[in-house]
């Protein structure tokens, strides 16, 4: 089976693999290291959202967070709010910033997010929808997207309805994931839907929701059409899925990193840290991560308990050396594990 990808004006997105939007988790060193693992396997990454309050203020975490390296590209930054004058003021900062394309959330269920009209909340009011797109499209050169969900609950599913409007009103993709609001990340996605997208859409339609392994993505991929399939959880605690993806596509035996290779690249994820946040974050966002890399590891428990007890991450990786060489298992192929029980959820 082929790859998929998918044109946004000038911009190719090829392959159609994308890392999602996650809220807490996709900042630009979590971005960088499933480019180190995955490299060009990765058709497009996607930035947590920022709000537009912070972004037009110009809040220093916000434009922190709004700042990402050139390995990265191509890379999209999602928005959110419900403001259209800010939105559009946000999206031109964004595009002043060097970003490759805009994304506004339209699916995020965070009650934070939907009380102030953002997020899901805008499938309750496509008007408002319109009204943003009205306003951000022209604003910008760089091309619009939408990532939206089902409906706001069952009785409302109206993905039909926002992909006419975002026809309509200028965007250039919409990325759908399978469930509704008030589902939350309940039960299963619906691929059904990404499938009926695809067939009454005339621009890009990526498909979201529980792509945990490769053959999910080639069973989704295959089953519905769609242009390009969106890795979140499925990512967290496999920086290397978007590799094995490719593979599973070109018929090739899937990458296997081995426990050096997880050690290796938490060095490299160690050493982004170092290059935006300060010192006192950085023992926080190490623990966190090798904690997720760990999973399946011999003896987890104890490695995970002892290096959360630790301010250093040097210290950490150094614990966890030890314990491969101890194991004698550091070129052993890492125990694979069910992406499903990671801890974030996508925006």
């Amino acid at each position: 089976m082929d790859l998929p990808g998918y044109q946004l004006d000038a911009l190719r997105v090829h392959p159609g693999l994308v890392l999602a939007p996650m809220s807490g988790v996709t900042d630009s060193p979590f971005r960088r290291l499933v480019k180190a693992a995955s490299g060009d396997a990765v058709g497009l990454v996607v930035s947590e959202f920022l709000s537009i309050e912070a972004l037009t203020r110009r809040e220093l975490r916000s434009m922190v967070r709004l700042a990402f390296h050139p390995e990265e590209r191509p890379v999209g930054i999602q928005i959110f709010g419900a403001d259209p004058v800010k939105m559009a003021e946000a999206a031109k900062i964004v595009e002043d910033a060097g970003a490759d394309l805009v994304d506004i959330n339209c699916g995020c269920p965070a009650p934070k997010v939907v009380k102030r009209g953002g997020g899901a909340g805008l499938l309750r009011t496509l008007p408002a929808l319109a009204d943003i797109l009205r306003a951000v499209v022209p604003a910008v050169s760089i091309p619009v997207t939408i990532k939206i969900r089902n409906g706001w609950d069952e009785h409302t599913i109206n993905a039909h309805d926002t992909l006419e409007l975002a026809q309509d009103f200028g965007a250039r993709a919409v990325a759908i994931h399978g469930r509704t609001r008030m589902q939350l990340y309940r039960g299963e996605a619906d691929w059904d839907i990404v499938g009926a997208l695809k067939q009454a859409s005339r621009l890009p339609i990526i498909g979201s929701g529980d792509i945990a392994t490769p053959a999910d993505a080639r069973r989704r991929l295959a089953d519905t059409g769609c242009d390009g399939v969106m890795v979140g959880r499925g990512a967290i605690m496999n920086p290397w899925i978007f590799r094995q993806v490719a593979d599973e596509l070109a018929g090739r035996a899937p990458t296997v990193p081995t426990w050096r290779d997880k050690i290796a690249l938490l060095e490299r994820y160690r050493q982004m840290l170092t290059e935006i946040y300060p010192p006192k974050v950085l023992p926080g966002r190490m623990r966190m991560m090798l904690s997720r890399l760990i999973k399946g590891f011999p003896g987890a428990a104890e490695v995970r308990l002892t290096c959360v007890k630790m301010d250093a991450p040097e210290a950490m990786l150094a614990t966890l050396s030890e314990a491969c060489e101890r194991l004698e298992i550091l070129d052993a192929p890492a125990v694979s594990v069910d992406p499903r029980a990671g801890v974030a959820e996508a925006a």
